[in-house]
């Protein structure tokens, strides 16, 4: 028999969405279980495993288990998590952990335009929100109290209140690129970040330890363990390693429990009144894709057939070069600024917005620290002294510059659960199938053209542009928000049109991207919707 839990609610997903929500449930007086399908992370031993690591990047700290795999950016062949059918890669990843993907995110939190929500009435492409700008706003100013917003200016978003905390400053290497660039028409602007500039909600200032990704060590930059803490402190309980694979319902179409194996334990079926399904875009589609029974064949909420479907990212154009001028690298947050005004081109009725970020981070992503050019000035003939200053010197001025790219939702573009390649636990891995269309690609060769531009008025040399798009790990679209049934899988409280008692959480409710790291914009919905559920659940 299975062991059995109830709460008043239950949440899958134990990320920034699950968390932030459930804690102001808890806060209300309702209780709450919240399951994850990964273990729980000790930060001390996650920093001394990313020291450690041969390869360092953005998995390297933290556990990757046989019951709850995850993809990582070394995946490749048969060992990958996805299954892929291209025609391009999906090359996004995230981590199955108790705190989610925000272990490791960067830590910059801007909102939507304005126009984001209404790209098909302003240009002609995608699709509109089902809501506003103006009804997300004041959730936006909850949301940045939530995680700790440092800001300045509005970078187009209109707002009601002001930031949390004063702006991290702008980099050395910042102001040099503000000064070259200034005949250029583009204004260099400071990017809102969810890093503390101040002692704020029990955690310090950043320290400037360049390790945003993977790891903060301090807790500088917010994460979703801390409202872990937070929720476990208010009567959340959390049940890690539990993998949710079975969504239950009864004779009238509600949610009636939620089914989850545990290694080397007993399954666990848990009840409650409302279901809350927050474990990212890709494992809550597949989960409800895997929930199939002879009452709703197609699978859980999924009437409309959209659930997996409309998968974007925001494609990555990716460049370096050598600075002529020293830019002092390598210092501080890995980006503190970056170019906003070209998230709102009059062309994006024809081609991709897009948003250019400064890195502080050196090479360090296309080519790796400074030790990798080691060997190029070892073979030029320099020792000693010399190889020292010249690695410095260098250092100072490689340069790194990425803009993030908008994609339309695109039915075509979708996951679903490949019941023929299972993980190890037995599961179903995610099969997705993905492309990049010219108006991305538009996006990207502009944004190439723009790097171009700021890497010449730099007199720059060595510069390399990534052929190809990078995955910036924005996962979105995949049970999208919408007021009509047939073309959407949530009602504008984020409510399942077909299970009146299952909430989706997460940006897989997006129902277009636009240029925004999405994380700001998941927790203003997630805490939108917990308010909607602590009015609604007496009514269950």
């Amino acid at each position: 028999m299975p062991e059995q839990r109830d709460a008043d609610v239950i949440i899958v997903g134990c990320g920034v969405a699950g968390m932030t929500a459930a804690h102001r449930l808890a806060e209300a007086g309702i209780s709450v279980i919240a399951l994850d399908a990964g273990p729980r992370v000790d930060r001390n031993e996650a920093l001394r495993t990313y020291r450690s690591a041969l390869v360092k990047n953005p998995e390297s700290p933290f556990p990757n288990t046989k019951h709850a795999p995850y993809p990582t950016v070394l995946d490749t062949g048969a060992d990958a998590y996805y299954v892929q059918d291209g025609p391009d890669l999906f090359k996004s990843t995230y981590l199955r952990l108790v705190g989610g993907t925000t272990w490791h995110w960067l830590g910059t939190a801007i909102r939507l335009l304005p126009s984001d929500f209404r790209l098909n009435t302003e240009f002609g492409v995608g699709v509109n929100w089902p809501i506003s700008y103006e009804d997300l706003e004041p959730w936006y100013v909850a949301a940045e109290a939530v995680l700790g917003v440092a800001g300045s200016g509005d970078l187009g978003s209109p707002r009601s209140a002001e930031y949390p905390m004063q702006p991290i400053p702008l980099s050395y290497s910042d102001l040099q690129i503000t000064q070259a660039i200034a005949g250029l028409g583009h204004e260099v602007t400071i990017t809102a970040q969810a890093r503390n500039t101040k002692e704020y909600d029990g955690r310090p200032a950043c320290c400037g330890a360049a390790s945003c990704i993977p790891l903060c060590p301090i807790v500088a930059r917010y994460e979703a363990a801390v409202h872990v803490a937070k929720a476990e402190a208010v009567g959340v309980e959390i049940i890690d390693n539990a993998v949710a694979h079975e969504i239950e319902l009864d004779g009238d179409g509600l949610v009636s429990a939620i089914v989850a194996r545990r290694p080397g334990a007993d399954t666990l079926r848990v009840t409650g009144r409302l279901y809350v399904l927050a474990a990212h875009a890709i494992e809550t589609a597949k989960l409800l894709l895997m929930s199939r029974s002879d009452a709703v064949p197609e699978g859980v909420a999924n009437q409309s057939d959209q659930v997996g479907r409309n998968l974007m990212d925001h494609p990555i154009q990716l460049s370096w070069a050598v600075s002529g001028r020293a830019l002092g690298q390598y210092r501080g947050p890995l980006s503190t600024a970056g170019i906003d005004d070209t998230r709102a081109l009059a062309s994006r009725d024809a081609r991709a917005a897009f948003r250019v970020e400064f890195g502080n981070d050196g090479w360090t992503w296309p080519a790796g620290g400074p030790a990798q050019r080691v060997p190029t000035l070892l073979a030029a003939g320099l020792r000693g002294s010399a190889l020292a200053t010249a690695l410095a010197e260098r250092s100072s001025r490689e340069l790194r510059l990425s803009s993030m790219t908008e994609q339309l939702p695109d039915p075509s573009n979708r996951v679903v659960p490949d019941f023929d390649n299972l993980d190890s636990f037995g599961l179903p891995r995610p099969r997705i199938t993905y492309s990049i269309d010219s108006y991305t690609r538009g996006g990207l060769t502009d944004a190439r053209a723009v790097h171009g531009q700021i890497f010449a008025a730099l007199e720059a040399d060595e510069i390399q542009h990534r052929d190809d798009f990078e995955g910036a790990g924005h996962v979105m679209g995949t049970y999208r928000m919408g007021a009509d049934p047939a073309m959407s899988v949530v009602d504008v409280q984020l409510r399942a049109h077909q299970h009146p008692n299952l909430f989706m959480l997460g940006s897989g409710v997006f129902p277009t991207g636009g240029t925004a790291n999405p994380t700001l914009t998941i927790v203003a919905l997630a805490l939108r919707a917990a308010a909607t559920i602590i009015d609604d659940l007496p009514n269950w």
